[in-house]
């Protein structure tokens, strides 16, 4: 009876033993979304006094090329800060920053082995393959001690001590008791096209990675909230004082995490994903503000680009001080932005977390280089956010609409690609750009406002339909430029590469202007001889339009002209509208190929006002002031869009530094 009853104990244990494993461990997908490459578990403990934190890490490595590899590159991300000699340092203009010791941060590896035993510490070297910069420490490589065939794995082993620098500029860094933790751990490269891509971390551009799982057991103090990557499956208090938050992620390309003792928990819940907004005590009264725009993005990506596979999303409010980490992010964790009292007219916390969770398609579904082609992200990402907020929030007012000044997303981003429409195309290194606006113009909004000018072109419905076949035909698939124009030409049913040639890979602005409007009565009775040849060519093209009312009895007659002139590089079709004192309009298009069109029509009644584009569907048009004239008082025949918005224009143009829509609004305030 004993026997049995210590059989009965024993089966018991082990049953309750299982259970106990196996509700501990996350639920694998029983198929996988992503290729899996890289593949992470980490186990990491927070030091606040002094900023640090140890880290273990087993990566898992997978071969799927058709290549031999004979050694493995990491990024070292946080080396960015270690001085002011690195890469980054030195491009963003900050190398004279304060050499004081406290501010800086860094990373480092101390041990790295193979699981069979083979320490490769030694084999490590740091190297810098984008510029000459000796000093710069953010990429290192190690040599393999036996090449790792196609379809083989490798396990390394890294023992490795991180510091967070100081806010307010950086990403990643720490505020007093607000931890923000990005790019902080050694972090493989990609092996693509041959060869490894690990770009050095540089002042413009962000991040390129491949996807895997991810098992992070987090350790901070144990009244810390912790908000991370992934979703949470246990938390575990310690006899020190400390608990270890353990998150797990599958398919994403890279893990982040914050923490403090002081954010307040705001959830919620929109279709099928669970969102967590982490606030500050000074702004909890925007939690809700928070948590419904939250809400807004996740229905209009699911409802309009497809599915987005993760069941959460989480919502950060950096703490004062710490803006550097506003406005970025990381799969399923975003930051968003915000400050003390802001009015509901300042639509920036909403256009912030819109634009945030767009990432996790353009970017984090994708995987695109940021590095190499950044409008894959930045650009679509900003497209995409102007027509949610066009939709949701109205046309009129969306980004502003506070003491009688009214701001459209879409109008600011014109505003800011002005200030330097031509410095460089589209598709250019990161970190080769004329200037850090250049590359924000060309990442953001040149972009934005290509493809709005395209959607206008094809068509909600036709663009609505390119944007999902891209989104869900590359995800997991690293897609670049040409597969996007691809998709396009696809579903259009056109070829659209006389447009992506000028859009991308020139500087060409778009311009067309109205250059003369009149209007003269014909004089019959002075032999005037008003009938029109069948053609006005210039080589062979014909340059003219003619039109000729037939002709009444004692019916004035007025020869009415307008010149339309391109001045721009960019060739695109368009329309025009000419009004008449009778009230009549007529609409023409023109193909736009041609330096200049003249339109004449005999007609018995006088020309009023002539406009290119008269229904705003090319944004991209870099003047709208000389879009329309009109007989009389022509120096105040300009586009009334213009008219309003000009003052704000003016104001940019004497502020280049707020390329950044988050810095913009907040010296709005």
């Amino acid at each position: 009876m004993k026997s049995i009853l210590r059989l009965q104990i024993t089966i018991l244990f082990i049953i309750y033993h299982w259970a106990a494993m196996t509700l501990a461990q996350p639920n694998l997908s029983s198929q996988p979304l992503s290729p899996r490459i890289a593949n992470y578990d980490i186990d990491v403990r927070l030091d606040p006094q002094r900023r640090m934190f140890d880290g273990h890490e087993v990566l898992t490595w997978f071969n799927k090329t058709t290549d031999k590899i004979t050694e493995l590159q990491f990024h070292l991300y946080l080396n960015a800060f270690r001085n002011n000699k690195s890469t980054f340092m030195k491009e963003s203009g900050r190398s004279s920053r304060d050499s004081k010791e406290d501010i800086w941060g860094f990373s480092e590896i101390k041990k790295l082995n193979l699981s069979t035993g083979e320490d490769l510490t030694r084999s490590m070297e740091f190297i810098h393959p984008d510029d000459d910069n000796t000093n710069d420490k953010t990429v290192c490589r190690v040599t393999l001690p036996k090449t790792l065939s196609p379809g083989d794995s490798i396990k390394i082993i890294i023992d490795f001590t991180s510091r967070l620098p100081q806010p307010p500029s950086t990403r990643s860094g720490a505020k007093e008791e607000y931890f923000f933790v990005s790019q902080w751990f050694p972090k493989a490269g990609v092996y693509i096209d041959g060869k490894w891509n690990c770009r050095q971390y540089h002042a413009n551009g962000e991040f390129f990675a491949d996807f895997g799982v991810y098992d992070v057991r987090i350790t901070v103090p144990e009244k810390n909230v912790v908000g991370a990557t992934g979703t949470q499956v246990e938390i575990k208090n310690k006899d020190d004082g400390t608990a270890t938050h353990y998150y797990h992620a599958e398919d994403v390309h890279d893990f982040a995490w914050t923490t403090s003792p002081e954010f307040v928990e705001f959830t919620g819940r929109a279709q099928d994903v669970d969102i967590r907004v982490l606030m500050q005590p000074d702004h909890i009264d925007q939690g809700l503000r928070h948590l419904e725009a939250a809400k807004v993005a996740v229905e209009y990506f699911q409802n309009w680009y497809g599915d987005y596979p993760y069941p959460n999303l989480t919502v950060v409010d950096p703490r004062r001080g710490a803006g550097g980490s506003g406005g970025m992010e990381y799969p399923t964790l975003i930051t968003a932005g915000t400050t003390y009292g802001l009015p509901e007219g300042i639509r920036m916390v909403e256009m912030v977390i819109i634009h945030e969770f767009g990432h996790n398609y353009w970017y984090h579904l994708l995987a695109s280089n940021e590095f190499e082609e950044s409008w894959l992200d930045e650009g679509i990402n900003t497209y995409t956010e102007n027509q949610i907020i066009s939709d949701h929030y109205g046309t009129d007012g969306n980004m502003m609409d506070l003491f009688g000044i009214k701001i459209n997303d879409l109008q600011f981003h014109r505003a800011v690609y002005m200030t330097g429409a031509d410095f460089d195309p589209t598709i250019r290194n990161s970190w080769q750009y004329y200037s850090g606006s250049s590359y924000g113009i060309n990442s953001y909004m040149k972009p934005g406002l290509f493809l709005t000018t395209l959607h206008n072109y094809l068509g909600k419905e036709t663009m609505k339909k390119i944007m999902r076949t891209y989104s869900e035909r590359w995800r997991f698939k690293h897609p670049r430029t040409k597969d996007f124009i691809t998709v396009a030409n696809e579903v259009s049913g056109q070829d659209l590469n006389w447009f992506f040639e000028q859009a991308l890979y020139s500087n060409a602005v778009l311009d067309y202007s109205i250059d003369v409007v009149s209007c003269k009565e014909i004089e019959k009775d002075k032999g005037f001889d008003y009938s029109f040849s069948t053609q006005d060519a210039i080589e062979g093209k014909e340059l003219t339009h003619n039109t000729m009312e037939n002709e009444k009895d004692g019916e004035k007659l007025y020869l009415n002209i307008v010149k339309v002139r391109r001045l721009g590089a960019f060739k695109f079709p368009l329309e025009l509208e000419m009004v008449f004192e009778n009230g009549e309009k007529i609409r023409e298009r023109w193909d736009g190929q041609e330096l200049w069109m003249k339109y004449r029509y005999i007609k018995s009644t006088k020309l009023v006002s002539a406009t290119v584009d008269p229904d705003y569907k090319i944004p991209l048009d870099i003047n709208l002031i000389n879009n329309s004239k009109t007989i009389e008082h022509q120096t105040l025949g300009v586009n009334k869009l213009a008219v309003r918005f000009l003052f704000w224009v003016q104001f940019i143009l004497d502020q280049p530094e707020f390329l950044n829509l988050y810095t913009f609004l907040q010296a709005l305030l």
